[in-house]
């Protein structure tokens, strides 16, 4: 597979444009493979796989921040996070197959040593020491993109923590690179042999778009199927990729089609350079349920969710007035459930866009998800 990190380098650009975007990719690395770039129609300039992945200058574009969930607050060591009770986070590779346009953790390509998994071994001690801990989560950059045997090794230690139930590994492998995963025996034969009738693995895609399943997408699905992985799929909103009713109906109905069940619509997070890529929060609540009423059981499970700096909050509905919304998880367990509702906003793009609360009702649970006290 043939690798393309120097914009200027593309032979399916102009050079008038290879010269204007390198300015962006000065600020913004570019990547991708001859796979991936294969699925673009480089006739149309809105092609949404070409917004995926080909740099934009309106990246340039004063907005955001560089960690706009504030991941580094609930950073242990370099490469994990502890922000919810239950659920630690690795940040175990700082590569990816290609790099989204729209990426939200654009500081794992520009701040490599703060923020990615360099002790494991620390990170394992941690884990162990605290046995609220039940799911791990592998994210990077791709945990796929890391050599099997170094992620294999990861995981039989998570494997050898008798609290760690659940490891979920966010990948967009079988989108931007499925070969990855049809021809590496080894990768699925290391899944197999972890991922148990008592303690899955959980693989969470990431396909943004239909035109990303193709016939060798879907089988790498197919693969991880067999080896004995669940499966579920995560994707941002996204501006011109995604934002169509139609066009998020049909990926949805196709996920939950070949078992990559929709899990999250995740709202963009402002991060650095993502401005042009945002849909207001109000117009994705109605662009995401125009979609949902086009599908039924399985694919209307998505839900529209922040990742913010207090938790994961779901955009529940709203009226003409107001807009309704729902901690799903918090950082502070005592926020967990708790209900609020904001006076409508149409050029909200973050929970912190809203500022007038009509009604806010915490949720005192007496119970964490695990048992009593």
């Amino acid at each position: 597979m043939k690798y393309h990190t120097r914009i200027e380098r593309l032979e399916q650009l102009s050079e008038q444009e290879r010269t204007r975007i390198k300015e962006v990719t000065e600020t913004f690395p570019f990547r991708s493979n001859d796979y991936y770039l294969s699925l673009i129609n480089w006739d149309d300039p809105d092609d949404p796989i070409r917004k995926i992945i080909i740099p934009n200058l309106h990246e340039l574009e004063k907005w955001g921040r560089l960690d706009p969930s504030d991941e580094e607050s609930y950073t242990i060591i370099p490469g994990l996070e502890h922000k919810y009770h239950s659920t630690a986070l690795l940040v175990i590779s700082n590569v990816c197959e290609g790099i989204c346009r729209y990426c939200f953790r654009k500081r794992v390509f520009i701040d490599t040593q703060r923020t990615y998994l360099h002790d494991p071994a620390a990170a394992m001690q941690y884990i162990t020491e605290h046995k609220e801990i039940t799911n791990v989560l592998l994210s990077g950059g791709d945990p796929f993109a890391l050599e099997t045997s170094k992620l294999e090794n990861i995981i039989r230690q998570l494997r050898e923590i008798e609290h760690v139930q659940i490891i979920r590994i966010g990948t967009k492998m079988p989108a931007f690179n499925p070969h990855r995963i049809i021809k590496n025996t080894a990768l699925l034969e290391m899944i197999s042999k972890y991922s148990t009738e008592q303690k899955k693995i959980y693989i969470m895609t990431h396909f943004d778009h239909p035109r990303e399943l193709t016939d060798v997408a879907v089988k790498s699905v197919n693969l991880l199927h067999k080896a004995g992985a669940l499966l579920a799929n995560q994707t941002p909103l996204i501006r011109g990729v995604n934002s169509n009713p139609l066009i998020l109906a049909e990926l949805l109905g196709k996920l939950s089609f070949i078992g990559a069940v929709p899990y999250y619509i995740f709202q963009c997070r402002p991060a650095i350079g993502n401005k042009s890529y945002t849909v207001p929060i109000e117009k994705g609540y109605e662009i995401i349920e125009q979609a949902k009423s086009m599908v039924s059981g399985l694919a209307k499970r998505a839900r529209y969710t922040m990742s913010h700096t207090s938790g994961k909050i779901e955009i529940l509905g709203k009226t003409k007035k107001f807009v309704y919304f729902k901690y799903l998880r918090a950082a502070d367990d005592q926020d967990s459930g708790r209900f609020l509702v904001f006076k409508s906003n149409p050029n909200a793009y973050w929970f912190d866009d809203y500022d007038e609360v009509v009604r806010d009702y915490p949720i005192n649970l007496p119970y964490r998800a695990y048992g009593p006290e």
